[in-house]
């Protein structure tokens, strides 16, 4: 590594191997977890004027030795020091299995979803606690409360222990979906751990979940308005989406369905690859999306997505076919009232879709949303205007 190749990201990158070594030499994870993030620091600081021959044994030698120093010196942590090593001779620095077994500490089924997701980013994804919790407009002292809590309760978790390979799935999906805030951007840094999960396991989900988030981020140009207003999929301009992104994620989809063991974000990846292929909205394939949710109800029958397959059911059959499958569903559902006003729209029934639009968002879950609802049901009004 020269000192003009220093890369914080990829620096990052190296974290889950050292903190999971530390961790297998008998360190405490929360201890481990601090001295990692120090010797983090310490990279950035000296590596661009004295870059190491190997960055990963820098870093767990670093990591080891100031982890020694803070258990030297607590006092309550005495008689745990006696029980650790000196630092231990060059050997094996990281492995696929402990990267992954880190991932599965910080998706632990005891945490909650928002702390596993904090805790993932702060020990595998190497941000720092202000990073995180500007990514989440939270006070810098409520995050840092909620990942040392997390720490405490992983704490007496061994790695090795038994994972659910889901799970850490699941917190991936969350972070993905947090959006943009801050100066950390979550869909990237979600990519970007994807990326670093799917090099430590074959599973076809893991494949199937990166090309999920790459197809998706490739419309990302194009799906907000300068003012800061969202762009619905059919009038995105198509021009602008990243198909390198696409085809890399087709690419990755396609090795993934090969193998025969279809999951929930392999067959989600599949819908979003079917949107990106199609070059104008008149030219999507309907049909398939429709039985790839056919597909993702079997695998997970979710409220959620028997309402997208509706939506997807009014594209390819008609709205009133759509309606009567909305129909079948729980009202309470999140973006029910918005689909229902979508499909009464193309309908025609004007009248209704206006009322809907406007009671959608008042349940719209953030700024942008109600406002592109709002909008929705003031054009609606003026289309009605129109024919009377």
């Amino acid at each position: 590594m020269t000192a003009d190749a220093l890369d914080e990201s990829r620096l990052r990158d190296l974290i889950p191997g050292v903190l999971a070594a530390l961790v297998h030499r008998g360190a405490d994870f929360a201890t481990a977890e601090d001295a990692v993030q120090e010797a983090l620091l310490r990279a950035i600081e000296t590596w661009p004027h004295q870059p190491p021959d190997e960055p990963r044994g820098w870093l767990i030698t670093t990591a080891w030795r100031r982890f020694l120093d803070l258990t030297r010196s607590d006092a309550a942590r005495r008689v745990r020091e006696r029980r650790v090593s000196d630092e231990p001779p060059p050997g094996p620095t990281e492995s696929a299995d402990d990267t992954l077994q880190l991932y599965f500490l910080c998706a632990h089924p005891s945490l909650t979803p928002a702390s596993a997701v904090a805790l993932t980013l702060r020990a595998v994804g190497g941000l720092t606690t202000r990073q995180i919790a500007q990514a989440y407009l939270v006070p810098e002292s409520t995050m840092a409360q909620r990942i040392s809590r997390a720490k405490r309760t992983v704490g007496t978790v061994r790695l090795g222990e038994p994972g659910d390979l889901h799970t850490v799935l699941r917190v991936l999906y969350l972070v993905f979906n947090e959006g943009y805030g801050g100066d950390v951007d979550l869909a990237a840094e979600a990519i970007r751990l994807a990326r670093q999960l799917a090099a430590t396991t074959d599973d076809p989900e893991v494949a199937g979940l990166l090309a999920l988030f790459l197809l998706h981020h490739a419309r990302r140009p194009a799906r907000i308005r300068a003012d800061g207003s969202l762009v619905p999929l059919a009038e995105q301009d198509r021009a602008l989406w990243r198909r390198d992104l696409i085809a890399e994620g087709v690419a990755i989809l396609q090795a993934a369905l090969a193998r025969d063991r279809l999951g929930e974000y392999q067959a989600q990846a599949a819908i979003a690859a079917l949107h990106a292929d199609a070059q104008t909205v008149e030219e999507t394939d309907w049909v398939q999306i429709v039985e790839w949710y056919d597909e993702l109800v079997r695998l997970t029958d979710s409220p959620v997505v028997r309402l997208n397959r509706a939506v997807a059911v009014g594209e390819a059959d008609g709205p009133q076919a759509g309606l009567a499958a909305l129909a079948e569903l729980d009202p309470a559902l999140p973006r029910y009232t918005a689909s229902a006003a979508h499909l009464h729209e193309r309908a025609g029934d004007l009248a209704m879709a206006a009322a809907l639009y406007v009671q959608a968002a008042t349940q719209a879950q953030n700024v942008a949303e109600r406002n592109h609802l709002t909008l929705r049901a003031a054009t609606v009004r003026q289309r009605l205007a129109g024919e009377t």
